[in-house]
């Protein structure tokens, strides 16, 4: 691409771009450990906030300079608007009601966000500016650990293990994972600068097994899985007919496996039978949802009460340690919001799961959807990022569920690309995978 193709850019493109980056660099909070550490004081916690104020208005910009677009990505993603209210609602039975409504405008605003960046651009383009930064996160990570690796690299528990901009090894895992997966779809999508692309998944799987991740590196190859289940299903129907069977198989295979080895599965992936403390943290989450299992105790505001007769006093009695979330993104949403926003949140990600299984077969969104759905599954058991606000993993996800209810936009107009154009193998087609050689 020449200058003069850069500048023809239209402004309003070039700006949506800046914003679409900015927001989600902002919400990967990679920022917030190498400068506050691990230990963030209370005038630190309130310096954060402000610094996501500016992510919301780029995200607000995307939503209404989206026009109508917006609106339709509000109407036809209702059951995720469903998720954000019966969150609204906790209010009412919250045991502490100013807290749960701070944190349900912060989640309101954060979903914004997603609404913009879903109305905004097309699945091309959508890709490229969740690859643009995720390349930003993998070079910053690189830095991190070579330079600084008193931060780069975990000095406790793990010694010598990356983690990257982030305070735990896994962390870097599970973000990589993702990364890695927007970025191979990203180069599938945009075959005249793929070797960008897949130089950066390539980059994103050295950070995978520099962190010891056993866990990322499973949730990877599943990932993998899903591009090739796209690609192929996308070949006919009959190679569509022979892939669904085998995959149905497949996951037949692994469920018996699970069900009849999980001991053995664990040990693999370096864990014990207590998933390293999280099923003691559940036992006490069960117990103290058994007095409210319909409500739970509202949004967000479990975990911050050390009162001797708050929920966390009873979790910790039970959990014999103080844990600072569910580790589990099912466990948190029972006890936040009890039995209904369990079903509604399990309605949220069947939809989920299902558009994109639907969309294989004719939707290049899949490339992108699918994996990160299953990989963002696979989190959702051991991690917190269910309606977690002002983070990546749950805008990427609500992004990506609101993008597969809307068609593509005509004309597009990110036509015409901001980054320059690599040389393509001629032959290539982004709707065919694997690719054919001409």
């Amino acid at each position: 691409m020449t200058r003069a193709r850069i500048w023809a850019v239209q402004p309003d493109a070039l700006l949506s771009w800046v914003c679409g980056v900015f927001l989600l660099l902002a919400f990967s909070q990679a920022w917030i450990f190498p400068i506050f550490g691990e230990e963030i004081s209370p005038s630190a916690g309130s310096l954060i906030r402000l610094v996501f104020f500016p992510a919301y208005a780029a995200g607000i910009y995307l939503l209404f300079s989206s026009g109508l677009r917006s609106l339709e990505a509000v109407l036809r993603a209702p059951i995720l608007l469903a998720m954000l209210a019966t969150a609204g609602l906790s209010y009412f039975w919250s045991f502490d009601p100013s807290g749960t409504l701070k944190r349900v405008i912060a989640l309101i605003l954060t979903m914004a966000c997603a609404y913009g960046l879903a109305a905004r651009f097309s699945w091309k383009t959508l890709a490229e500016v969740i690859g643009a930064v995720f390349l930003v996160l993998i070079v910053f990570s690189f830095l991190l650990a070579i330079l600084l690796p008193e931060i780069g690299r975990m000095t406790n528990i793990f010694p010598g293990a990356w983690r990257g901009a982030w305070p735990e090894k896994n962390n870097l895992g599970g973000n990589m994972t993702i990364g890695c997966m927007v970025l191979l779809a990203a180069a599938i999508l945009n075959p005249a600068r793929r070797w960008l692309w897949l130089g950066g998944a390539g980059l994103a799987l050295t950070l995978i097994l520099l962190s010891t991740s056993k866990t990322s590196l499973v949730a990877l190859i599943l990932g993998c899985g899903c591009l090739v289940f796209i690609g192929l299903v996308r070949r006919g129907p009959v190679m569509s007919t022979v892939t669904v069977w085998l995959a149905v198989a497949g996951l037949v295979l692994v469920g018996g496996i699970l069900a009849f080895a999980a001991e053995e599965i664990l040990g693999l992936l370096g864990k014990d039978a207590t998933l390293t403390g999280r099923t003691e943290i559940w036992d006490g989450i069960t117990r103290v949802v058994a007095d409210r299992p319909l409500t739970g105790y509202g949004y967000a505001v479990v975990w911050g009460d050390e009162s001797p007769f708050a929920p966390l006093a009873k979790i910790t009695k039970v959990a014999g340690f103080r844990a600072y979330h569910a580790h589990s993104g099912w466990y948190e949403v029972w006890l936040e919001m009890g039995l209904i926003g369990l079903i509604v949140w399990g309605l949220t990600y069947g939809e989920a799961v299902l558009r994109a299984l639907l969309s294989a077969f004719r939707n290049p969104g899949a490339y992108v959807a699918l994996p990160v759905f299953i990989v963002y599954g696979l989190m959702t058991l051991t991690e917190s990022v269910t309606l977690a606000y002002n983070d990546i993993r749950w805008v990427l996800f609500c992004t990506l569920l609101i993008r597969l209810s809307l068609p593509e936009p005509k004309p597009d107009p990110y036509a015409r690309p901001l980054l320059p154009d690599l040389p393509a193998r001629r032959g290539f087609r982004p709707d065919v995978w694997p690719p054919r050689l001409p």
